[in-house]
């Protein structure tokens, strides 16, 4: 993993910096606009994904890791949610808390087998725990086997917000969509991550220099798993079900696709990712073609001409250094 890429802001001139401010300032402006001109439920799957990516790109574009078994984290939340809002009358945030600590239970548990073992055969010990979750669930009651648990109410946020609008739906997810993008850049620019960063970059190096290495793998997986499971617990309140898709080895392949398409460790490049494939797969779905097969040209594409991702060949060229952005290695 030794050709893992990060993106870290140089010394930026006044001018830069304010390009920046105002490229965020544009984003959040048409992200709050958009549901007035696009379907607010292809915009809240966008937010979903989106940030499901942002979650796993944590794991691999910052700490090295490539994990096959995310869809665990996504797909448990997304049931444990359904379960207690459904069944036990829960209020949607507190649902969707139950959900993120269940998925963070499976992130502690994974995460504690799979950090043993480094490069493909800690891929395949996260494959091998996913499937093995993907048959609990197939066979556990609660889950209702390949049914998946449907009708699941949106109820009302905070006891007032009726969550059934599409229009408070949409800003609740934006929301939490908001929050949990900032909580991996603060991660990502704390101590914390500047250790998972030199962990990623030369691991015998960071050993020698005394750090514990195993533990802040576990704490990078734990807290990965926290956010994919955040991103599951509120897709299951916007579709109001869970189901067997969202535990499947391919909505793990999905969340790698997009965040090698908009580019691993960039804070962008997973968002950018996440919105092509949405957006693929939301366009193209009453088509004859198959979509997998759209998707699949797009990567080539993408892995013939853009390496580093959309988004990171664009922070590596000549634009891209003059609005402050560096693109290394």
């Amino acid at each position: 993993m030794a050709d893992i890429t990060e993106t870290i802001p140089t010394e930026k001139s006044g001018i830069a910096a304010s390009v920046q401010a105002g490229f965020l300032i544009v984003g959040l402006l048409l992200l709050v606009l958009a549901p007035f001109f696009f379907y607010p439920i292809f915009l809240m799957k966008l937010l979903c994904f989106a940030l499901f990516a942002c979650a796993f790109n944590l794991l691999l574009g910052y700490t090295g890791l490539l994990s096959f078994g995310h869809a665990t984290f996504f797909g448990g939340a997304a049931y444990f949610t359904a379960y207690t809002v459904k069944e036990w009358g829960f209020p949607p945030e507190l649902g969707i808390l139950v959900g993120v600590a269940g998925a963070t239970f499976l992130g502690v548990v994974m995460g504690f087998v799979a950090i043993r073992r480094q490069g493909i055969y800690f891929a395949m010990v996260t494959l091998s725990l996913s499937q093995m979750f993907y048959f609990f669930c197939l066979q556990a009651k609660f889950t209702e086997g390949e049914d998946g648990i449907q009708s699941v109410p949106r109820g009302h946020l905070f006891g007032f917000i009726d969550l059934n609008s599409s229009t408070n739906m949409y800003y609740f997810v934006l929301g939490v969509f908001i929050i949990g993008v900032l909580i991996i850049w603060r991660f990502i620019n704390s101590p914390f991550g500047m250790i998972l960063k030199s962990i990623r970059e030369n691991e015998s190096r960071a050993i020698s220099l005394g750090y514990s290495v195993a533990r802040y793998k576990l704490g990078a997986f734990v807290m990965s798993a926290a956010l994919a499971g955040l991103a599951g617990a509120v897709k299951a309140i916007v579709f109001q079900f869970a189901t067997l898709t969202d535990v499947t080895w391919q909505m793990s392949g999905e969340v790698i696709l997009m965040t090698l398409l908009g580019g691993i460790g960039t804070l962008i490049g997973p968002l950018f990712g996440a919105g092509l494939v949405v957006t693929l797969e939301n366009y193209l779905a009453t088509s004859e073609f198959p979509v997998t097969i759209i998707t699949g040209i797009v990567f080539m594409v993408c892995v013939l001409l853009f390496r580093r991702g959309i988004i990171g060949e664009f922070y590596a060229s000549w634009i891209g250094r003059k609005l402050g952005f560096v693109y290394r290695r």
